[in-house]
């Protein structure tokens, strides 16, 4: 295999991966229905819960990336003729709704502008006008940095005898969760953002409320791989074979929960917290403008624009040849003039900070 270079990972996902979880990976494969395997699996369910902070018993890690989560919670709960409500502030949202229309559902979205929160009362208004099976919104808009207010949205959709479906892909273990709190039906998420695991997995977690729904349907799930049904009785008791688990991923999971709990779920989210305001100060000071709205900025993810003498790809290819530091791009409409900085999990510490700081400072640096 060729020579691959050792980046520092600032981007929007995949985050840098911490060295016990490399080794974790690294451990002897043994079988996806091994005794000591699926105990493994009972640990990692026990660990994901106090993530989400639920009680769920369907809480699992389902074989795919974040989009895979997405499109398990929408093609278990939709069938055709359903209307869905669907908050959209960016791509996140974009695909949520694209999901949804795929699985024959009446989509109706919500839109705010990019970088602004979906409001609670045109929500309300939508569910107002007529029932839906759903309501689906993203917590951490990666595209544009910003956090959605949750709580008041689940409170209006369950009042109305909707599921709320959350996705949390770029804010588990990054900033407060409270599935069961928050009244939230079916969350999912990755595990190469907040949690520092390599990309490949994807946490869900289903409501007894949402499982009565599945169990409810007049068709079957349009996805096989992805039936939460099936899928939950290899990882409930009865350990029926549905497909080959990613068994050294899973164990890579195991440990990435391990550290997150080792330092605790508060402690974690007021490091992101201070490294991101950090962040954010200092760019701003560089003169970068901050794209998501004042109040509602994710501090694990920043979406800012560059000054305005500053070639947006030149200074990314410069960060990533000269200092081996990864930064994403703008997406839709920020596109070309922005760049989406990532400060999570393994990379949100105070020294790699530091040098992604001095690497902008150098880059964006105004010639004579």
């Amino acid at each position: 295999m060729r020579d691959l270079p050792k980046r520092m990972l600032f981007g929007p996902g995949p985050s840098d991966v911490a060295p016990s979880v490399f080794e974790a990976i690294s451990r002897p494969i043994i079988g996806h229905l091994d005794p000591a395997f699926v105990a493994l699996l009972d640990e990692i369910g026990g660990m994901l819960r106090q993530v989400f902070r639920t009680q769920n018993e369907v809480t699992f890690a389902a074989s795919g990336t974040g989009s895979a989560g997405m499109e398990m919670a929408l093609v278990n709960l939709l069938e055709p003729s359903d209307r869905a409500i669907v908050g959209v502030a960016g791509v996140f949202g974009e695909r949520l709704a694209e999901i949804a229309r795929r699985c024959g559902a009446e989509v109706t979205e919500v839109r705010a502008e990019w970088g602004f929160p979906v409001p609670a009362d045109a929500v309300a208004a939508e569910l107002d006008r007529g029932p839906a099976k759903l309501v689906a919104i993203v917590h951490a808009e990666t595209s544009t940095g910003m956090r959605q207010p949750i709580t008041e949205i689940a409170r209006l959709a369950r009042e109305r005898g909707a599921l709320v479906v959350v996705d949390a892909v770029t804010s588990l273990a990054g900033i407060p969760l409270l599935v069961d709190e928050w009244g939230i039906d079916v969350c999912y998420s990755g595990t190469q953002k907040c949690l520092s695991v390599p990309p490949g997995l994807a946490p869900v977690t289903f409501s007894p409320l949402a499982m009565d729904a599945v169990r409810a349907r007049g068709t079957p799930v349009r996805s096989w791989y992805l039936d939460v049904a099936l899928i939950t009785r290899y990882w409930g008791a009865e350990r029926v074979y549905h497909h080959t688990a990613p068994i050294s991923m899973l164990y890579g999971l195991h440990e990435g929960l391990r550290l997150v709990l080792e330092e605790g779920l508060e402690a974690r989210w007021a490091r992101h917290a201070s490294l991101g305001l950090q962040l954010q100060n200092a760019l701003e000071d560089l003169g970068f403008r901050l794209l998501a709205a004042n109040g509602y900025r994710l501090p694990q993810l920043t979406a800012a624009a560059l000054p305005a003498h500053v070639d947006e790809r030149a200074a990314r290819t410069r960060l990533l040849d000269e200092f081996d530091i990864e930064v994403g791009g703008g997406l839709g409409e920020f596109a070309g003039r922005a760049w989406r900085i990532g400060l999570m999990g393994e990379s949100c510490r105070e020294n790699k900070l530091d040098r992604l700081l001095d690497a902008i400072r150098v880059v964006t640096e105004a010639k004579e």
